[in-house]
């Protein structure tokens, strides 16, 4: 089950999100993680149309990874979890893990690299402090060990 550090929500496998044999599409997890993160972020207080204008910053998404383990399909219960992964001087990672509800084993997970850009020239800049404060409780400690479950391809 996802540690209570980590934030999760519940999206269900619809059937634009899969292919002519009932397994999700890989695209369709990009957009789950999206919502994850959308979500963590509202959860701190700081959903987009506030964080962006008070911290005058975009978080441009400059690397993705994905595994995929196993395959999720139409109907599926997914739990996304999102937390922080590491912060940099200037970006931070972002990890996601996919289980079928109630499930321990890890179907698909993921980083992404967001980095933190001035939004009028797009100029890199620092993390702000206010972000790392927020985020701090999602984010991931060197004492703790993730969740993921051996997985058998």
């Amino acid at each position: 089950m996802p540690d209570n550090w980590k934030y999760t929500i519940e999206e269900r496998v619809r059937w634009g999100d899969v292919d002519a044999a009932s397994i999700i599409f890989y695209g369709a997890y990009i957009r789950f993680f999206e919502f994850a993160e959308t979500e963590l972020f509202r959860s701190v207080g700081l959903p987009y149309s506030v964080m962006f204008d008070e911290l005058d910053i975009w978080l441009p998404r400059v690397h993705l990874e994905c595994d995929f383990h196993h395959a999720a399909q139409l109907d599926d219960l997914l739990e996304v979890s999102v937390y922080v992964g590491s912060f940099g001087n200037k970006s931070l990672r972002l990890d996601f893990e996919v289980r079928r509800k109630g499930a321990a084993v890890i179907i698909a997970d993921a980083h992404f690299v967001l980095t933190a850009v001035r939004r009028d020239t797009f100029e890199t800049v620092r993390i702000p402090d206010e972000l790392r404060e927020r985020l701090a409780p999602y984010a991931k400690r060197a004492d703790t060990e993730s969740a993921t479950v051996p997985v058998e391809l």
